[in-house]
């Protein structure tokens, strides 16, 4: 993963702090509709890897709603992974720790790998990473995997964002990875924006 990204996000950490803007999202709203979107995957979604978990805002969405798994996040920036651990500290099930997406191991023994927002920003090979993640997130889950994207179904593409076509990305997972496959398109994270990005669950 790039020191520019990893500089990008430390930038809006210390800018913004604890909040959805320092993930990158617009506000803490549409952050939680994501979160509503990504846990409809399943009835129940047990043990969870959040990969690329920022500041842990989805453990703390699972938490509010009664979940009580096992949590694990992991994301490349170390200043997320410390603040998350020290917010944190007082719940064993709850763990944080530094990963890089492409070059080490992916958890293993969790039921549900959640990716949420990774795969916005613009980098080198942006088709070749969003593959590579979702191959070893489905490798690494016992049960299944839900993620989001940007659509390039919208009216207007911001330049430092990367969209790509749900179409596509849905034919390469039936393809390669499983028979069991979910697409979403419909959902609105803001009330006023046409849908703009979309969610696919994959199942074992």
């Amino acid at each position: 993963m790039s020191n520019h990204l990893q500089q990008h996000y430390q930038r809006l950490f210390w800018d913004h702090g604890d909040s959805a803007q320092a993930v990158q999202w617009t506000d803490s709203l549409s952050q939680i509709r994501r979160f509503q979107v990504l846990c409809e995957i399943a009835p129940k979604i047990g043990s969870v890897v959040d990969l690329g978990c920022g500041l842990g805002h989805f453990r703390d969405h699972l938490r509010a709603a009664g979940l009580s798994d096992a949590y694990l996040g992991v994301d490349f920036v170390s200043d997320f992974i410390e603040h998350s651990n020290a917010k944190h500290a007082s719940d064993p099930l709850t763990n944080f720790q530094c990963l890089d997406l492409l070059a080490d191991d992916y958890p293993q023994g969790y039921d549900t790998y959640v990716i949420c927002g990774v795969f916005n920003n613009k980098m080198p090979a942006n088709s070749k990473f969003m593959r590579a993640v979702i191959t070893k997130a489905f490798a690494a889950a016992r049960r299944q995997v839900a993620f989001n994207a940007m659509s390039i179904y919208v009216d207007f593409e911001d330049p430092d964002l990367y969209y790509s076509d749900p179409c596509e990305i849905f034919e390469f997972c039936k393809r390669n990875l499983t028979r069991k496959v979910t697409l979403r398109h419909e959902y609105l994270v803001r009330d006023d924006r046409p849908p703009f990005e979309y969610t696919i669950y994959l199942y074992k």
